[in-house]
């Protein structure tokens, strides 16, 4: 029996492949912030809905970081006004509440964004 000697070349693209991860990672954390927003805005309250209207997601792809705001001089008022009566189905704390219910689906979508780097 004679044995050849096998050769393999391996090229490491490590950096290559931590960028691609961090892209993924930012895209699932503009598509989470969208998703949040869109929560968010069946709660708003509504008067006119120019409130509901401003709100917008963004993400820093440096940092990671993903934000969900409404863009209106009252919007913060109106958040954390817990004495006002609104429509039902709309609240105060229109975005607060709305994070925890929805963390389980934020990293669902960020997960998948990735997943579909690494195939």
């Amino acid at each position: 029996m004679r044995v050849t000697a096998q050769r393999a070349q391996l090229r490491w693209t490590g950096g290559a492949v931590t960028e691609a991860i961090r892209q993924a990672a930012a895209r699932g954390a503009l598509l989470a912030a969208e998703h949040v927003l869109q929560a968010s805005r069946q709660h708003v309250p509504i008067a006119e809905g120019t409130l509901e209207r401003s709100g917008t997601a963004s993400v820093d792809a440096r940092q990671l970081t993903a934000a969900v705001s409404y863009d209106t001089p009252y919007a913060v008022r109106v958040h954390e006004d817990l004495n006002a009566r609104h429509a039902p189905g709309r609240s105060a704390k229109y975005l607060e509440s709305v994070l925890p219910q929805e963390a389980a689906t934020v990293q669902a979508i960020i997960a998948a964004q990735v997943r579909r780097t690494l195939r």
